[in-house]
């Protein structure tokens, strides 16, 4: 029996001197929807499906696509809060109004081009990582563009002042509150219920990026595209706390260098396909990223150019202050002291 009883203690002292054996942490993922395109298929989810090479980190990864999960994604950063996903490629718009700070990455009239976006995106997203980490349990990871956001008609337009009178789908505040000084009406619908509200004549217009709305196909309800930059639709990737904080140091390292190059991707591809997927809607060439269509090149007045300068100015930062001051005290003041002063603002 003494015998039994050292051999006992001398397995129990074994087991503990040994290493602990390494466990793989199982991450589930939201992705963005399956019907945006060219860069969910081509950057997301190839990233995410091997994820534990691109990272080197003993990972593995289930990813689904928000529009294949059954949620809204206007939830988003409810779900991380609560543990039920690990990491979200978050709708940035749409869950903006449960956080109204991450608007200041992308109010209208902000982000012209690639290379104004990039300066606006690097100024504020400490300050949205803030905020997020403090009230949603959630680490922001990065912030990149799908691209600039143009307007989709059914009815002949020539100008944006001719959207007086026409239902347009819009994703964020800021964006219907520009469409409603241009004497628009408004309509807030998901990604994937626009297609289907246009051949419905539930809505006139719509606004989302050239690449997207081919693949969703779009311009089989529309017949003229205006590509003037309304917002270049960020999105960024979310994990949340208590799964970031099961990583060590140096693997939270390895994981954030992987999404800072898998971000860095990103906005690279945006801007080769965003010329190409323009060119296939009208059916111009080169066409070699989606489908050729025909719609109507709608040209881009000296009056639009100045309605849009002036849209960040007297429109969506005066409306984005009142709403976002309320619930975050020092966000216009950061959002000055951040992308004003990096914008000359």
């Amino acid at each position: 029996m003494k015998i039994k009883t050292l051999l006992l203690a001398a397995a129990c002292t074994a087991a503990l001197a040994a290493p602990a054996l390494s466990q793989t942490i199982s991450l589930k993922v939201m992705g963005q929807p399956s019907s945006t395109g060219l860069i969910q298929k081509n950057y997301e989810a190839p990233f995410f499906e091997n994820m534990a090479e691109k990272t080197g980190l003993d990972v593995s990864a289930t990813y689904t696509p928000v529009d294949v999960t059954g949620v809204k994604d206007t939830e988003q950063l409810r779900l991380l809060k609560s543990g039920l996903f690990d990491i979200i490629s978050l709708r940035m718009s749409q869950v903006s109004r449960d956080e109204p700070t991450i608007l200041g990455l992308d109010l209208v009239g902000q982000n012209p081009d690639y290379a104004t976006a990039k300066k606006a995106v690097d100024a504020f997203s400490p300050v949205v990582d803030k905020q997020l980490q403090e009230k949603f349990n959630t680490k922001l990871l990065g912030v990149w563009p799908f691209g600039p956001q143009v307007l989709f008609c059914q009815p002949d337009i020539a100008k944006l002042s001719d959207l007086s009178g026409n239902k347009v789908r819009v994703y964020d505040q800021s964006l219907a509150n520009f469409v409603s000084s241009v004497g628009g009406t408004p309509v807030p619908l998901g990604f994937s219920e626009v297609q289907q509200s246009l051949a419905r004549g539930v809505i006139d217009c719509a606004i989302t990026g050239p690449s997207s709305a081919n693949t969703a196909g779009w311009p089989e309800e529309t017949s003229n595209m205006l590509p003037i930059a309304f917002q270049i639709a960020v999105q960024g990737y979310g994990i949340n706390l208590d799964t970031w904080n099961k990583f060590s140091p140096e693997d939270q390292e390895k994981l954030q260098a992987a999404f800072d190059g898998l971000v860095s991707e990103i906005w690279a591809y945006s801007e080769e396909i965003f010329e190409d997927a323009v060119n296939c809607n009208v059916g111009e060439e080169p066409c070699e990223t989606v489908k050729s269509y025909d719609l109507k090149l709608i040209p881009v007045s000296e009056e639009d150019k100045a309605t849009m300068q002036s849209a960040l100015r007297d429109i969506s930062f005066p409306g984005w202050k009142e709403i976002c001051d309320k619930v975050n005290p020092t966000c216009s003041e950061d959002w000055q002291k951040t992308v004003g002063k990096a914008l000359g603002f």
